[in-house]
């Protein structure tokens, strides 16, 4: 298969499959257009499934701005078993009867983590610590206690309550499967909210399945299934987004003339676009009728650049 055009660029939605790493999706995407600049956006467990946001050619320079953006996800928690990855990929660590936990109970456990919540995240993650993730070390044998840190669970609704006996434990013993509809800011651990909700109500849990449906205003949806990637090889570049589109869908924007986009790309510094009164400034794309000029944040009055692309 020839490689693509190297001045292919754009983000590329896919819906991984459960049983891939995020890391092989990106690599059958890059065998697949034959381009080697290929990454992603908000890594998903190998088990899990859903939206990955996938960049192509220099489209991946705009990928950190984009993880920074809501997700939501569909889950199913199962209360009265708790594994040491928070999910079902992990060993049993323990197991206990949800008998006497009634629907209301599950309730005011769940709505606890709803709003703003300081959360630990759950120790098998890709989170760095002293420069390697705490998966890594965790594998290794080490013991990993990783900081508290603040998000946002604007919405978690429950969609479904199921008991039956638990697979694991004696025939007695009950456990309870909640499907829940959760909307939350980056950096937010599903599995987490699993095992918190879980130790508040004595009997444990963790994250039986789990699926991104969208990722700010990226949508599952609008994705392509990985198998349909592979297939098309060259011809899923005619389902890249291009980058001003993207650019657009996930942060702020301003447009600029000409001559300022000129003057971006050239690296020389223009006046900051608009007078308001900005008090935190923030990543903001700066785009022409046609592209993408870069992504710059105000300083001083004027554009300080994060990232520009001529």
């Amino acid at each position: 298969m020839p490689p693509v055009d190297a001045s292919v660029e754009g983000i590329l939605l896919v819906d991984k499959p459960a049983g891939v790493s995020s890391h092989a999706v990106v690599a059958r995407v890059r065998k697949a257009l034959g381009i080697r600049k290929v990454g992603h956006a908000g890594t998903l467990d190998p088990d899990a499934t859903g939206l990955l946001v996938v960049g192509v050619g220099r489209a991946t320079r705009l990928l950190g701005y984009l993880t920074r953006s809501d997700k939501s996800y569909t889950a199913s928690i199962r209360f009265g078993v708790s594994t040491d990855t928070d999910d079902a990929a992990g060993q049993v660590l323990d197991h206990a009867s949800c008998g006497q936990v009634t629907d209301q109970d599950i309730r005011d456990a769940l709505g606890e983590q709803r709003g703003i919540i300081d959360q630990v995240p759950s120790a098998v993650s890709a989170v760095k610590v002293d420069g390697r993730r705490a998966y890594s070390r965790v594998r290794a044998g080490e013991s990993v206690e990783l900081a508290a840190r603040r998000v946002t669970i604007h919405s978690l609704d429950i969609t479904g309550i199921r008991r039956r006996s638990s697979p694991l434990g004696p025939d007695s013993q009950i456990v309870v499967d909640v499907d829940v509809d959760v909307s939350c800011t980056a950096g937010t651990y599903i599995r987490a909210i699993a095992r918190d909700a879980g130790a508040a109500l004595g009997v444990g849990g963790h994250v039986v399945t789990l699926r991104r449906t969208c990722s700010g205003r990226f949508d599952v949806d609008q994705a392509h299934t990985l198998d349909e990637v592979v297939d098309a090889e060259s011809g899923a570049a005619t389902w890249l987004i291009p980058m001003r589109d993207a650019a657009m869908r996930s942060m702020p924007t301003l447009s600029i003339d000409e001559e300022s986009a000129r003057a971006v790309r050239h690296g020389r510094r223009i006046p900051w676009p608009t007078d308001d009164d900005v008090m935190e400034p923030e990543p903001t794309a700066l785009i022409d009728a046609d592209s993408l000029v870069g992504i710059a944040e105000r300083s001083a009055g004027r554009a300080r650049y994060l990232a520009v692309f001529d």
